[in-house]
């Protein structure tokens, strides 16, 4: 198989049309981090969603969603963690 090459001339993109302050990739690595949703739509009117997991994503098990709604709820549950973890390693360094 032969690759393809695409060449683009001044006669391929319309006057109209600036993209002289693009930045490539300027949402790359959010969407790295955070991920993203892929939703195909199908002819019959339905459509599938497929998640795509961030580097920084974190997935809560159904029971633990029902204690923890939103980020909010568990970001304020873990700051109540984080002191009694820091003590353990402390002890533990000790």
């Amino acid at each position: 198989m032969s690759k393809k090459t695409f060449e683009t001339t001044d006669d391929d993109m319309r006057s109209e049309y600036d993209f002289s302050g693009g930045v490539r990739g300027k949402y790359a690595q959010a969407l790295r981090e955070q991920g993203y949703t892929i939703r195909e739509y199908h002819a019959d009117g339905t459509f599938t969603e497929t998640r795509v997991m961030g580097e920084k994503a974190v997935i809560l098990e159904p029971d633990v969603q029902e204690y923890f709604p939103d980020s909010e709820a568990v970001n304020t549950a873990l700051r109540c963690l984080i002191p009694l973890v820091s003590q353990k390693r402390k002890k533990v360094k000790a």
